[in-house]
């Protein structure tokens, strides 16, 4: 038993031995692990610290042209910005000056309108009665008569064989265009002062007058057209003529058509006259076709009894040349014979040819 123990003391320290002598193997491979491992990182820590030197070198001066560059760039921005300030100071200065222009064309604009409306009271005092207005609708009218038509092709105060005098006539060969000129302006101002309320009365006013013309100036058997034309002497007057309509809801201008009333403000009147220049014109152009084909119409006779006296005179020049030919030959003859006759007896052929003779 005492040999078993010595044994396995044999065997432990041998183990220990074992383990001892691996330990010390483990320690010196640690340790020469642990000299490579601090080679390797002082290696790589110059490395590092080369790269690190390079990297600092090349951010300083990059940092420098980036200073470099930020130094141009502000005093290119400092350059710019006085630029800038420059054009805003010379945009200011004009602003102000077109300020003062604008101010100063607004006084003379206020000026302006206190005289016109100075003016409108003006003429509004002078257009108080209504003779005068229907005087300055008689004056337009005949303004633009003169102005779009030759004189003979229209009248003024044209009186018919009843006793009535229409303002205007537009003769069209044999018929007359009778144009009215006084519009009820009273109406349409009392619309301007009250409003709506005083349409029905404009309305009532303007029928009552197509109603007067239709019944007046139309007169077809003293030679008038079935129409005539109611001249309304302004485009603001005729404007509410056109959106006013009767009781029945029938517009006014068509109210006066019906009556063959037709208005006209100065603008459309002066386009119907333009018309009626061309009908005109064209009227006068058939009238000389007409003229010229009678004139060419007694041509053509004069030529054809021209025709019949040349045809006679020929007819006696013949006549003539035939005889002056006859007398010719007998000439010739008689020479014939007086020549033989000088120049001794006759012959029988000379006696023959005289006895012919």
């Amino acid at each position: 038993m005492t040999q078993g123990i010595e044994f396995a003391l044999l065997v432990a320290l041998a183990a220990a031995a074992a383990a001892w002598w691996s330990g010390m193997a483990a320690r010196r491979q640690a340790a020469a692990l642990r000299q490579e491992m601090q080679a390797l990182l002082a290696s790589q820590s110059q490395a590092v610290t080369a790269q690190l030197g390079q990297l600092g070198q090349s951010v300083t001066a990059q940092l420098g042209q980036v200073s470099s560059q930020l130094q141009n760039g502000m005093a290119s921005a400092g350059a710019l910005a006085s630029s800038a300030q420059k054009a805003v100071s010379d945009q200011l200065h004009a602003s102000t000056e077109m300020l003062g222009n604008i101010r100063q064309q607004i006084g003379q604009m206020q000026q302006a309108g206190l005289e016109l409306s100075d003016a409108a009271r003006k003429v509004e005092n002078i257009l108080g009665g209504a003779k005068t207005r229907g005087t300055l609708g008689e004056v337009a009218l005949e303004r633009l008569l003169a102005d779009a038509l030759p004189p003979a092709y229209y009248e003024i105060q044209y009186r018919f064989s009843t006793g009535e005098a229409v303002d205007a006539v537009v003769r069209l060969r044999d018929k007359l265009l009778p144009i009215d000129s006084k519009f009820p302006l009273d109406d349409y101002r009392r619309l301007v002062d009250i409003g709506e309320d005083a349409r029905s009365k404009f309305s009532s006013a303007v029928r009552g007058h197509a109603d007067s013309i239709a019944k007046k100036y139309i007169l077809p058997h003293e030679g008038t057209l079935d129409i005539a034309l109611m001249f309304v002497p302004s485009e603001g007057v005729y404007y509410e003529m056109l959106r006013t309509t009767d009781p029945k809801g029938t517009p006014l201008d068509e109210y006066c058509r019906a009556k063959k009333v037709v208005p006209v403000s100065p603008g459309t009147l002066y386009s119907h006259l333009q018309i009626v220049l061309l009908g005109l014109r064209g009227m006068q152009v058939e009238e000389n076709a007409k003229r010229l084909l009678s004139s060419l119409s007694g041509l053509q006779k004069q030529l054809g009894n021209f025709t019949e006296v040349y045809e006679k005179l020929g007819t006696h020049l013949r006549n003539a040349q035939q005889s002056y030919q006859d007398a010719d030959r007998k000439l010739e003859r008689a020479r014939d014979s007086l020549d033989e006759l000088a120049a001794g007896a006759p012959t029988e052929k000379a006696l023959e040819a005289a006895s012919r003779d």
